[in-house]
């Protein structure tokens, strides 16, 4: 099953989705908890999913290039708010090497898919790819395994 997930992310990183990409760049930094098939996991304020990525080190992204196009980071121009359900005191941001400012929560930096071109769609949870597995953010910070 992870092989087909896997090879469904691939064959949509190939196909691009580059509007959604363009319209979720210019995010207002509002981060929400909405139920899902994960359970109760974080969404950004146009209620698309945020996933976080094992491989990065706490505070940090190491996300860049190809992986950067796959998995766009939640970008803000200021620090992201709580909506419903988020905890204020887990959100946060990160300087990426580019000097864009990524958020954070719970000090995991933060990352839309580029196959995720609707709100509320989650199809790459726990899928492993540029050297770790994408998850999706319980309420607590704690990814979703």
């Amino acid at each position: 099953m992870r092989t087909l997930i896997s090879l469904i992310c691939l064959l949509t990183i190939l196909g691009g989705a580059p509007a959604a990409i363009a319209a979720r760049s210019a995010s207002s930094g509002n981060v929400a908890v909405h139920s899902s098939s994960y359970g109760r996991v974080l969404f950004d304020g146009r209620g698309f999913v945020l996933y976080t990525f094992s491989h990065d080190p706490r505070g940090r992204s190491s996300c860049s290039a190809a992986c950067a196009k796959a998995w766009p980071p939640f970008l803000v121009k200021r620090a992201p708010s709580a909506g419903p359900g988020a905890k204020a005191s887990l959100l946060g941001t990160v300087r990426r090497a580019d000097g864009t400012t990524q958020a954070t929560y719970a000090g995991r930096p933060l990352y839309y898919y580029v196959g995720d071109t609707k709100a509320g769609q989650i199809l790459c949870q726990h899928v492993s790819e540029f050297g770790g597995l994408w998850l999706v953010v319980r309420a607590n910070g704690v990814p979703a395994r």
